[in-house]
């Protein structure tokens, strides 16, 4: 397999965040190949004290153990991870859950993509073998398929599904350039993260898996994060309409989305303003009125419909590392390019 690094065999570390899977930990760390060259155990302040539990049970020479003495969730978690394995130059970053859940064998799937210079992160998808669906448990299979409408419309990601899937991988060129201190830190942190990727024009694929369902706990309850979803999917996107559309470029859809949005509210506000109005005088709303009305929402919803089918092809596709990875050569040769003398 060609590879699109000098080297021709790509650097892979894999991040674990550790809380509560002391019961699954050392099973998952022994499964992972030999093609990962560091392993990084994130202790985040867990109860059990997993961190002590690898290093006193473990035997992988791989593995690195890392601690938070504050909880900081598992966005948290995998930033202290990315930012260590960047620091020992590892290449691209696997990151896997220690609950077991994920199978390690996989790991080449993420890579290959990204070191093929295909992608700068891959995650996984539970949904594209339609006959393994039925073994997901029925609430988490309807609340992913809500949780993916919304990141589509987030993120601007729509070719994409599964979003709180957290089997990922990511370039560490792309890495580096994630603001660390901004991406959510707890459930919230897999969708941040596609928000984050977007706004850097990153290219990510889904990779199809199968999930394995045993007897791990899952501390996410859909009932207690809709409404903290709900608030921050509506203010990424707003942020990402400003980003790609106003903020670092100007186009036809610039123009469409402000007036549409102008023509649809306000052909409501008039419409329901006169139909309150009809109603409390027993009067029929003119014909004229309800015209203007309708007319100025088909209108609105005409602008708005091209915006979506922009952004729907607006889509990063050629892969950030690789415009990164030719600009650091270039700079590489120029400074070690033979200058000529001064006379």
């Amino acid at each position: 397999m060609k590879t699109m690094f000098p080297d021709e065999e790509p650097k892979i570390g894999v991040v674990i965040p550790s809380y509560k899977v002391t019961r699954h930990i050392l099973n998952v760390i022994a499964e992972i190949g030999p093609e990962v060259t560091r392993i990084y155990v994130i202790d985040d302040c867990c109860p059990d004290k997993s961190g002590d539990f690898v290093e006193t049970n473990n035997t992988d020479k791989r593995v690195r153990v890392l601690r938070h003495t504050v909880n900081q969730g598992v966005g948290g978690a995998v930033m202290t991870g990315y930012q260590a394995a960047i620091a020992d130059g590892v290449s691209i970053i696997v990151k896997v859950d220690g609950d077991g859940q994920m199978d390690p064998s996989l790991i080449g799937s993420f890579v290959a993509p990204i070191a093929l210079g295909e992608a700068d992160y891959t995650k996984g998808n539970r949904f594209f073998d339609l006959e393994e669906i039925g073994a997901m448990p029925p609430m988490r299979l309807f609340g992913n398929a809500v949780l993916s409408l919304m990141t589509k419309i987030s993120s601007g990601y729509w070719d994409l599904f599964d979003p709180t899937n957290g089997y990922t991988a990511i370039h560490a060129d792309v890495a580096k350039h994630l603001p660390f201190k901004k991406i959510s830190q707890r459930y919230f942190f897999e969708t941040d993260m596609l928000f984050r990727l977007n706004t850097l024009k990153a290219v990510v694929i889904d990779v199809p898996m199968n999930a394995k369902y045993a007897d791990e706990v899952s501390n996410l309850k859909i009932s207690k994060i809709v409404g903290e979803f709900l608030f921050k999917h509506a203010r990424n996107f707003i942020k990402r309409i400003f980003y790609n559309y106003y903020l670092r470029d100007l186009s036809i859809a610039s123009v469409e989305l402000p007036l549409g949005l102008f023509l649809l509210f306000s052909g409501c506000g008039f419409g329901i303003y006169h139909w309150i109005n009809a109603a409390r005088s027993h009067i029929t709303t003119p014909t004229g009125t309800i015209m203007l009305a309708a007319l100025s929402i088909l209108m609105g919803t005409q602008l708005i419909l091209p915006l979506l089918s922009y952004d729907i092809g607006n889509a990063p596709r050629r892969p950030l590392h690789m415009k990164l990875g030719m600009r650091n050569r270039f700079l590489h040769k120029r400074d070690n390019s033979v200058r000529p003398e001064k006379l």
